[in-house]
């Protein structure tokens, strides 16, 4: 009996890639925080936190939706 996967192996290696770059912004994105809340720090506002890491995980969720709706190559 042979078992077949839903998905080739391109499409895992696709899903992994968008996973990593999900996880990869949320990592971005953490920190930033004061020890004290009565001081202001403006690295919370920070380019990496507002726009990089944001567009990483949007960016990573494309790759998942791609990588599911790929069409399989044909034998």
């Amino acid at each position: 009996m042979k078992t077949t996967f839903l998905f080739q192996r391109a499409n895992y290696v696709l899903m992994l890639a968008g996973i990593a770059l999900i996880i990869l912004g949320f990592v971005l994105m953490s920190g930033g925080g004061s020890e004290d809340p009565n001081v202001y720090n403006p690295e919370l506002f920070s380019t990496r936190r507002i726009v990089v890491a944001p567009f990483l995980i949007v960016v990573g969720f494309a790759v998942e939706i791609w990588a599911i709706m790929r069409k399989p190559k044909a034998d």
